[in-house]
């Protein structure tokens, strides 16, 4: 059974850093576009960063230049580097990813299950 498994989460002071990991579990074949995603209480989740597979990178204008999403393909994990971080970047961030699990397969979405970023003034 294919899952995404994120850890990196925290509290963390306004200026300060964290690194948010998704690691696929389960056999696959291969992973195709993979992003991070937020959302704060009360608000509609947003799209933070994505990156395809062949590293072309987007993210959302609040981000840029303090985020940085990466992916190693042999660990089947994503990364979100978060630095710089501001109180309003304090939300629960989820890890998409489209997974194809066999080479005559069609790439499926999932998510993973959340981790709560805080950042205090």
């Amino acid at each position: 059974q294919v899952q995404l498994v994120e850890s990196g989460g925290g509290l963390v002071q306004a200026g300060g850093s964290l690194r948010l990991s998704c690691a696929v579990s389960g056999s696959i074949f291969r992973m195709n576009a993979a992003g991070w995603y937020r959302q704060a209480p009360g608000k509609q989740r947003e799209m933070v960063a994505t990156i395809t597979s062949g590293d072309s990178t987007k993210y959302v204008d609040s981000v840029k230049g303090r985020f940085t999403i990466s992916r190693d393909n042999a660990k089947k994990t994503v990364y979100l580097q978060m630095n710089s971080l501001k109180p309003e970047d304090t939300a629960v961030y989820y890890c998409n990813a489209v997974i194809v699990i066999g080479p005559l397969a069609v790439g499926n979405d999932y998510w993973g299950q959340g981790t709560q970023v805080t950042v205090s003034s």
